[in-house]
């Protein structure tokens, strides 16, 4: 292991960027997707300043409660604060805390990396929203008792408090999608808002992401028995229904559907598909004003293995113009034109079995 981290020492040179540090993570018995998803996390520049700084504040806290979220800083905290810019770390901390607080990640089975990463951020979110209520409730309560008594602000401050937190994960990872409905008879667009963290995307043989995202903004027919209730006409209309991006996120995630559900089968199977992921991405079926927003790609989660419920996953990712390639305690450095080997199969039966599942892009221009 050490001979690893000296090699890929080596291989960096005098171009070892300052102040960083590429560390492997021990595997506690199939916790390969844990470790890939923290990688792609770690290398999320925002999001891993936030969490040091989190860790910062929350040190001087006495009696601190133990979380989820404190356990993944103190992870992020320890590498990067080692003295050696290479080497191996055991996350043991996190992964006990994680089993500990969710069952479905306790058994030794093969689990999926997308809904590991979901429940992960979903979880911070959820602790930061806790302490920002925390907080105002303080804040609250010693306050003066005269502006408490004072009748008409109450209410006021009782709506406040239910407005939802804008925690700095939503800041990063959250983008905005409109889904837009038209009624064939009266031509009255419907528009309803929904957040998300990451987009799932369907895909098809020798596609690219490009298309896929086309393909989850196309227009659709609701017809028969999905007719939509228009709200102008008072009844079921044949209409048409579109998915936009009306707000792109500062980093957007994208998980790609491999595991698809076989009626005949009836099971899941792997879809070994080619997705071109290209490492520039426009995004043009956004609304104004975000037309052709650019995206640089900076980490994959690639899942090896050719079924569902089995295989390995690693991460590929860009540090300061260099790629490295993480897979558990073994880090290295891979060519950039590397990346394409991780696309996918063009055949349905193929010896490559290691294919792009989540993929992290960061915006290169202003997304607020």
């Amino acid at each position: 292991m050490g001979a690893a981290g000296s090699k890929l020492e080596k291989a960096l040179g005098d171009q070892f960027p300052e102040g960083e540090r590429y560390f492997g993570f021990e595997n506690f018995g199939n916790t390969c997707y844990c470790n890939s998803v923290l990688q792609a996390l770690y290398f999320c520049v925002p999001f891993r300043e936030q969490l040091l700084e989190y860790y910062t504040s929350n040190k001087s806290v006495p009696d601190a409660e133990e979380n989820l979220m404190t356990c993944l800083a103190d992870l992020f905290s320890q590498i990067s604060s080692q003295k050696k810019k290479t080497g191996v770390i055991a996350p043991k901390r996190f992964v006990q805390r994680l089993k500990k607080q969710n069952e479905l990640f306790r058994s030794y089975m093969h689990q999926d990396a997308h809904e590991f990463l979901n429940y992960l951020l979903n979880e911070v979110v959820d602790i930061l929203e806790k302490e920002a209520k925390a907080t105002k409730t303080e804040h609250k309560t010693s306050s003066s008792p005269e502006k408490i008594a004072n009748g008409p602000k109450a209410p006021l401050a009782n709506g406040v408090h239910k407005e939802p937190v804008v925690t700095w994960v939503h800041n990063i990872f959250q983008g905005i999608l409109t889904n837009e409905t038209r009624c064939l008879r009266c031509e009255t667009v419907t528009a309803r808002d929904e957040t998300f963290l990451d987009l799932s995307l369907d895909i098809e043989q020798n596609s690219s992401i490009t298309s896929c995202l086309k393909n989850f903004s196309s227009t659709e027919t609701l017809h028969s028995e999905d007719k939509f209730f228009c709200d102008k006409c008072c009844s079921l209309q044949e209409a048409q229904k579109r998915m936009k991006i009306k707000k792109p996120p500062h980093i957007l995630v994208i998980h790609l559907k491999r595991f698809k559900y076989m009626e005949q089968l009836g099971r899941y199977k792997k879809l070994s598909y080619r997705v071109v992921f290209p490492l520039e991405l426009k995004l043009s079926n956004t609304v104004e004003p975000y037309t052709d927003v650019e995206y640089s790609l900076f980490a994959v989660v690639v899942h090896v293995g050719s079924g569902p419920n089995h295989g390995h996953y690693v991460s590929l990712v860009k540090s300061h113009n260099h790629w490295l390639f993480f897979d558990d305690e073994n880090v290295e450095m891979i060519e950039e034109s590397a990346v394409q080997t991780f696309f996918g199969s063009s055949q349905e039966y193929s010896s490559n079995t290691d294919h792009g599942y989540i993929l992290f892009y960061e915006s290169l221009g202003p997304t607020k």
